[in-house]
C-alpha cells in the first residue's frame, strides 16, 4: 500500500468489505445481463474470488466465498446459483458505511465491468443495462449514471453497434474496472449541458501563481507533502477538500484502496458535481501536473 494511505486505511476496513459485496453483486448482474455467461465472463468472476481469497475467514466473506466457489466448481453458473448469490449479497449488504445511492453506484460500476469482461458488448447486454438503469432512477444526476444512459440510448437508436461505437463503449466501461487493478479513472465522459466531454482536461494550461490545488489518489513520484511543497513554491496553495474555490483537482496515478469507488473517490465525485453546476474547475492527471511543473524551470 502507498505510504500516503497507510495512516488511515485501518479506519476504512469495514467500508472496503461492504464495497466488495456491492461489487460482487454487480459482477453477477453484469456477466448475466444478457441471459448467458461465457468463459471470459466466468473468468472475471474468478478474478473477484482471487482478489478476496485472503478474506475467506472473515465475515461476511466466510459466508459468501464458499457459496460462490461451490457454484463455480462445475464451470457453469446456473440461474438458481446466480439467484442464490444475489440473494446472499442482498442479505449481507449494509447501509452502515454507504448510503443506498453510493452502494448502487458501486454496483453499477461492477455491472459495467461484467458487461465488458469478454471484450465484446452486445445489443442484448445494452438493453439489459438500459432496463437496470430504468429500475434505478434514484441515481439520476449522479455521475456516471446520466452519461451511461446517454451513451446507451445513442448507440441503441439504430438497433446496431458499429465498430466505432463498440470501441467507445469498451473504453468507457473499462474505466470503471479495478479488479486486481490499481488504475485511477481518467478518460470517461461527463455531461456538460447537452454535450459529453472528457473527465480529465487534455493538455491543460496549468497556472500556479494564485491558484488553488487539491489532490486525490497517490502520486507515482512524490508524497502528498512533497506535492504541496511544490505548489507552494510556485505561488499556489493546496486545499484539503474540493470546493468551488479550487482551480485544479489532480488525480494521482496509483489511486487509493480506501476510495468509495474502485477507481475514484469523493473528491472526483464532488468535482464532477461542481463542473456540472458551472464551476471553473479543471480535473487533471498527475502527468500533466508534472509537465506543468517542469515547464516552470
Amino acid at each position: 500500500m502507498h505510504p500516503d494511505h497507510q495512516k488511515y486505511a485501518k479506519f476504512t476496513t469495514r467500508a472496503q468489505l461492504e464495497k466488495s459485496v456491492n461489487s460482487l453483486l454487480g459482477i453477477i448482474e453484469g456477466i448475466s445481463i444478457d441471459g448467458a455467461i461465457n468463459a471470459a465472463e466466468f473468468g472475471f468472476l474468478r478474478l473477484w474470488l482471487s482478489e478476496h481469497a485472503e478474506l475467506q475467514d472473515r465475515h461476511p466473506f466466510n459466508e459468501l466465498i464458499p457459496v460462490v466457489q461451490a457454484a463455480m466448481d462445475d464451470g457453469v453458473l446456473s440461474q438458481e446459483e446466480r439467484d442464490d448469490i444475489i440473494w446472499l449479497c442482498e442479505r449481507l449488504r449494509s447501509t452502515e458505511y454507504y448510503n443506498k445511492t453510493t452502494a448502487d453506484l458501486q454496483r453499477l460500476h461492477a455491472i459495467l465491468g461484467g458487461i465488458v469482461a469478454d471484450g465484446n458488448i452486445s445489443e442484448e447486454e445494452l438493453r439489459g443495462l438500459s432496463s437496470w438503469l430504468d429500475d434505478h432512477e434514484h441515481l439520476r444526476t449522479c455521475w456516471p449514471y446520466d452519461e451511461i444512459g446517454s451513451l446507451v440510448t445513442a448507440v441503441l437508436a439504430d438497433k446496431k453497434i458499429d465498430e466505432q461505437e463498440q470501441k467507445m463503449l469498451k473504453e468507457f466501461f473499462s474505466e470503471f474496472i479495478a479488479v486486481l487493478d490499481g488504475r485511477t479513472i481518467v478518460s470517461p465522459s461527463i455531461s456538460e449541458g447537452t454535450s459529453l466531454v472528457g473527465l480529465c482536461a487534455v493538455c491543460p494550461e496549468i497556472e500556479f501563481d494564485g491558484s488553488r490545488f487539491c489532490f486525490t489518489g497517490a502520486s507515482t513520484r512524490y508524497t502528498r507533502a512533497q506535492l504541496a511543497e511544490t505548489v507552494n513554491r510556485l505561488g499556489g496553495e493546496v486545499a484539503p477538500s474540493i470546493s468551488a474555490k479550487v482551480s485544479y483537482l489532480v488525480i494521482g496515478s496509483e489511486g487509493n484502496p480506501c476510495w468509495a469507488y474502485a477507481c475514484y473517490g469523493r473528491k472526483v465525485e464532488k468535482a464532477v458535481e461542481l463542473r456540472k453546476s458551472g464551476a471553473r474547475l479543471l480535473i487533471v492527471h498527475e502527468n500533466d501536473f508534472h509537465d506543468a511543473v517542469a515547464d516552470q524551470g
